[in-house]
Formats: C-alpha cells, structure tokens, sequence
C-alpha cells in the first residue's frame, strides 16, 4: 500500500473547531455513552432458533430461497438446490469450509471453478458465464436476511455478483440480531490488530429495484435468483 503524506492537518481542524465554537481536541477523544440505544433492542432476546425463524420470515419479503437443514444432509441439499436452478457451470471462492462440510465431490460432479487469483480477469470471465455462485456467509442478519461476504484473493466479488444465481450457504452460529452486530464484530476485528477486507459486501436476497413509480422488479442487475441454506453447525 502507498504511503503519502498530509498536508495542513492542523490548519485545517482548527478551523473546523473553530466554528464549532470550542478548542480543538486532539486526545483523549472516546466514544460517547448514548441515554438511549435502540439498535442493542431490536430481538435483544432471541435465541438462536428465533434468529433463525426470524431470517425465514425475513427471507419470504425479499424473494430469497430459504432451507434447514444439518452438516450430514447439506450435501444432497446442495446437489438438489443446483439441480433446481438449472445445473451450469458454478463458480466459488477458495475456501476450507467446502471440504469441511464434504461438498467438493457435489461441487466437481456438477463443473465447478475455484476462483484463483492468479488466474486475473479469467475468473471474472467465468463468473460471468458461470450460473450459479455459491459461496458461504460470514456473518447474517436475521432482521433483513442479509449475507455478509468478505471479499480477499481467494474471494473474488464476482462470485456473488455475476452469476445469475446465488446460494449462500449460512452455518448456524453466524446468524446475529442486525447490522448492529455485524459492525461490532468487524471494529472487533480492527481493534485486534486483524486484517479488514478491502471490500465487504452485505447483500440481501437477489439483485431488486423499485425506481420506477416505486414498481418492484426482482432480478435487475446481478443474480436473479438467491438461495439460503442454513445449516445446523456440527
């Protein structure tokens, strides 16, 4: 990464306090503690089962697939689901968890690429060929029924992005309230010291727009059809 250099910092926040009408502060600056905090209510309470009850409901607004199902049968699931969508090519990212849950004999019997990031744009050209994306999902958010993807060099955005087809696999224990949540555990991340993707991508169901004379239209500009397969973890 480029390191570059600032110009007129200081210049440039005192005037900002300046007309804020105070001196500028340059330490000891923490988070405030707010009277009222209504993002840490919203199912405050629920148990793991509700969240997932929660994200089914949410699942029906947004015109999303929804299955349960368990470590033993998310294999034959995910061959079904495939089998459902058209078969095709698939396209998914580098990661253990596909061996962990034994789905690379599903995955190679039905044409799979691993996106490989020394391949460059051939994996973009791929994806865009490719009918079904499947990747899995880091974090989920009950409220809206939202994926969270962490994009790297075995992650490619594509994946999830051009296919015409997305299925989102979401082990169990990933399922939080809302983005609430989500932020915490990524400023967790920051905070350790950790790596932050360069692009995290939070994503709701299949590409929709209401634009026009606010008329939904499902499937506009990525895939047009989205699959959640949760799975009870092992």
């Amino acid at each position: 990464m480029m390191t570059g250099t600032i110009q007129n910092e200081g210049t440039f926040l005192n005037k900002i306090a300046k007309n804020l009408g105070r001196a500028p502060i340059t330490e000891g600056i923490t988070l405030p503690v707010w009277k009222h905090a209504p993002q840490f209510e919203v199912l405050k309470h629920a148990t793991p089962d509700d969240l997932v009850n929660e994200l089914q409901e949410q699942c029906k607004r947004v015109h999303t697939q929804f299955h349960l199902t368990d470590s033993k049968q998310v294999a034959h699931l995910l061959k079904q689901v495939i089998e459902e969508l058209g078969n095709g090519q698939l396209i998914i990212p580098k990661d253990d968890r596909f061996s962990d849950y034994q789905l690379v004999d599903v995955l190679n019997e039905k044409g799979v690429h691993v996106w490989d990031h020394q391949a460059g744009k051939k994996n973009i050209e791929l994806a865009e060929s490719a009918n079904i994306g499947i990747t899995f999902s880091e974090i989920t958010l009950a409220e809206s029924a939202t994926v969270v993807l962490f994009s790297s060099k075995n992650h490619g955005r594509s994946i999830s992005f051009l296919p015409a087809c997305h299925i989102s696999i979401i082990p169990k224990s990933t399922i939080v309230p809302r983005m609430t949540q989500a932020a915490a555990a990524i400023r967790s991340k920051v905070n350790r010291g950790e790596v932050v993707p360069s692009c995290i991508n939070f994503i709701t169901g299949p590409s929709n727009s209401a634009d026009i004379e606010m008329d939904l239209v499902v499937g506009v500009h990525g895939p047009i059809k989205a699959v959640y397969i949760i799975v009870e973890d092992k």
